[in-house]
């Protein structure tokens, strides 16, 4: 019993450790896979390096995405799509800032 107790602080940082740094990535992780799977032609979409474009074409012998840009179309892995970024991209406008402009105008 002496035993369980001195080991007891080392299993409870390890837990501790796996709820807080480990489960959250990896719960990340699999939203991250599911986004890029889900991807369909016309999605706009930022990739991490922060290039901006729009879903073309998939390539499923490369596991990538045709994006067109200003610059042409870009070939990168579905992997390099940001999820946050493209959510952000795609959410519609928030009325709090529309709200806010028109107060500003006013008091003009």
């Amino acid at each position: 019993m002496d035993q369980l107790t001195q080991f007891a602080p080392i299993i409870l940082m390890f837990v501790v450790v796996y709820f807080f740094m480990i489960r959250p990535q990896m719960k990340k992780a699999k939203q991250e896979r599911n986004y890029a799977s889900e991807l369909k032609r016309g999605d706009r979409v930022v990739t991490k390096s922060g290039m901006h474009g729009k879903v073309v074409d998939f390539s499923e012998k490369n596991n990538a995405v045709i994006i067109e840009t200003g610059a042409g179309k870009i070939t990168f892995d579905r992997s390099s799509i940001s999820m946050e970024m493209s959510k952000k991209l795609n959410e519609p406008a928030k009325p709090e800032k529309e709200s806010k402009a028109k107060a500003i105008k006013e008091k003009k």
